[in-house]
């Protein structure tokens, strides 16, 4: 039997957006069903970074957007693997909607290590994590921000993307979720500071970005999220 090699294209932010919708409006298939795929993908090259130790941990810093739920869904197929995980919100939890929120309520029903960075406490907070997922030797896994991005980081957000940088100086592997969070999708463009990460793992397909700023993202890997084929051949045959 003879399998078809996977589709991959290049799609731009709006046509991930376009693609997003046309896979729920048309065939009537959910977002969460889509994070859900996008976290087995995931998990995949995540399992793989993590094969050679003895005592695998993973930190997963997860934004409030689908870029975060991504990251939480992701939290607990590995805790269900016998992964030790940390999970780190960089938003208060009310800011997480939708499917995001579906998926933080059931890591919280399951009692995982989940915790919430606030106020000034940013390096303090991800350094205590961070050990107690293993410490350098843990992977940290970059869900804060998405193919949405198209302005400058600040604030908290910046803070810990500058704490993951030191982190990956240090030793520790960083795996990105869709894109580095700080970089422009489109353009392959820094806004301000991003994730220098490992390895990325592109969610459907590939980000022009990703092909013109290749080391902010490290070997990328494409993840299939469930999208029929022909739907993403129509994404950029129009």
């Amino acid at each position: 039997m003879h399998h078809r090699p996977p589709v991959i294209v290049t799609l731009s932010r709006q046509e991930v957006r376009e693609l997003d919708r046309r896979a729920c409006e048309e065939l009537g298939m959910p977002g969460i069903l889509l994070m859900e795929n996008a976290a087995a993908a995931i998990e995949e090259v995540a399992l793989g970074c993590l094969a050679e130790r003895a005592d695998p941990g993973v930190l997963i810093l997860c934004g409030p957007g689908n870029n975060g739920g991504d990251g939480l869904a992701l939290a607990r197929r590995l805790h269900n693997r016998a992964v030790r995980v940390v999970i780190v919100l960089t938003a208060p939890e009310e800011r997480y909607r939708g499917d995001a929120a579906a998926m933080l309520g059931i890591v919280r029903r399951m009692e995982l290590d989940c915790r919430v960075l606030e106020g000034s406490e940013v390096e303090a907070v991800l350094d205590a994590a961070l050990q107690d997922a293993g410490g350098d030797g843990a992977l940290i896994v970059d869900a804060l921000l998405g193919t949405g991005l198209d302005r400058p980081l600040e604030g908290v957000v910046a803070s810990v993307v500058a704490w993951i940088n030191r982190a990956r100086e240090r030793g520790s592997e960083v795996l990105s979720v869709d894109v580095p969070s700080g970089m422009d999708a489109d353009t392959g463009q820094e806004l301000g500071v991003a994730v220098r990460a490992t390895v990325t793992v592109t969610l459907a397909a590939m980000k022009p970005g990703l092909l013109k700023a290749p080391g902010l993202a490290g070997r990328v890997e494409v993840g299939d999220i469930g999208v029929p084929r022909e739907l993403l051949r129509r994404s950029v045959a129009r």
